[in-house]
């Protein structure tokens, strides 16, 4: 789940368009173009360093079960210490396994207190925001404390580029093991409480565009699309 500004996403969107996104040079042929996008073998392997995007098949399925047995592992480990980094990377909220690859029941939650001056005090405050540690779930449990629901915007990082309102809970509570293999319990409410519930639906293969408000759905980065139309053309066999 993510929350950066809409300027740094559309500049970021605009980066890539002009390296991916433009037309074929009139030299080549289309299926050339195209098939440079891909090669039939695998050069990057999970666990990514950036998020899969919807349409990756691990982000419908239902992520499995870290074993008793292997949760104190280096290779749980490793999982872990990329899901921070990627999370870290992209300047996120939160990150599920799934989303660099690996579909285990592993979540991480980060809202740095410096948020807080990026947007306005009184969505902020309407948000019901507030700091929430570097936080690690091993096969989480949620359990609903607040049936109360809030509609707010939400973004992420598997569906790059949009937005929309989405319905929460009030208040939820984790249960499961931390990054040390600890049992753990953790209570939040408001926007954290969201994250949560944002990061467990991406291990039950779901997303937020499964149950969004669809009229809301929006390209956060239209303005930018309107203002330099060009950057944005690809060939394309849909209209």
């Amino acid at each position: 789940m993510h929350l950066k500004p809409r300027i740094k996403v559309c500049q970021t969107m605009l980066r890539h368009s002009r390296s991916f996104g433009t037309s074929p040079p009139a030299s080549q042929s289309f299926r050339k173009w195209y098939q440079q996008l891909w090669t039939t073998e695998r050069t990057n392997l999970p666990p990514y360093n950036h998020f899969t995007q919807i349409g990756d098949p691990v982000l419908r399925q239902q992520a499995a079960l870290v074993p008793k047995e292997h949760m104190d592992s280096p290779e749980i480990g490793a999982i872990v210490e990329q899901m921070v980094k990627v999370l870290r990377k992209f300047d996120c909220v939160g990150i599920a396994a799934p989303q660099i690859g690996v579909s285990l029941r592993i979540i991480a939650m980060e809202f740095k207190g410096r948020i807080r001056k990026e947007l306005p005090e009184a969505v902020y405050q309407a948000r019901q925001m507030s700091e929430l540690p570097l936080t690690v779930f091993i096969n989480p449990v949620l359990t609903v404390t607040n049936y109360s629901k809030l509609k707010h915007p939400e973004g992420c990082m598997s569906v790059r580029g949009y937005s929309a309102e989405v319905e929460r809970f009030e208040g939820v509570k984790l249960t499961g093991l931390d990054q040390l293999g600890n049992q753990s319990e953790l209570a939040l409410s408001g926007w954290n409480a969201r994250i949560a519930q944002h990061e467990m639906d991406h291990l039950e293969g779901k997303l937020y565009t499964d149950h969004m408000d669809r009229s809301t759905f929006a390209c956060t980065c239209w303005e930018a699309v309107t203002r330099n139309p060009d950057a944005w053309r690809y060939p394309s066999t849909s209209s």
